[in-house]
């Protein structure tokens, strides 16, 4: 499994927002199946909101993992992932329930301090499982 943590240079919640939706449109652009886990279903309905107008161009084929899980980017919490094999990309603190199931995790970090702090955890929490997960500046 790879494992990637994107870091933004702001510390706004609306861009890391933005760059799961662009990192969803890559991966799902790529054939690959998408699982954004967000924190909470607030976050998750503002990220399938986001995800009809971050690009006015380009559509992403998308829902809430309780009305299709089988949506080629699907948004939700704690669901196990219909597809397996796919994209992870983790806006929560903590690690999915699930992570086994994809064969990429990214991991969107911004610079809000609390932010900070978990993925730092994280981090060594996947490097103790045997991952060797990569920084990547956005």
């Amino acid at each position: 499994m790879r494992v990637e943590f994107y870091v933004l240079s702001t510390a706004t919640s609306a861009d890391r927002l933005r760059a799961a939706c662009q990192l969803a449109m890559k991966a799902w652009r790529a054939g690959l199946p998408v699982f954004v886990r967000g924190t909470d279903d607030e976050q998750c309905r503002a990220v399938d909101e986001l995800m009809w107008r971050f690009k006015a161009e380009a559509f992403v084929p998308h829902s809430l993992h309780q009305d299709d899980p089988h949506a080629p980017v699907a948004i939700g919490v704690n669901e196990e992932p219909a597809a397996t094999q796919g994209v992870l990309i983790n806006l929560a603190s903590n690690l999915s329930p699930h992570v086994e199931r994809f064969s990429r995790v990214i991991e969107i970090v911004n610079q809000e301090p609390d932010l900070l702090t978990a993925c730092r955890e994280n981090f060594r929490t996947y490097r103790q499982r045997g991952y060797d997960p990569k920084r990547v500046e956005l």
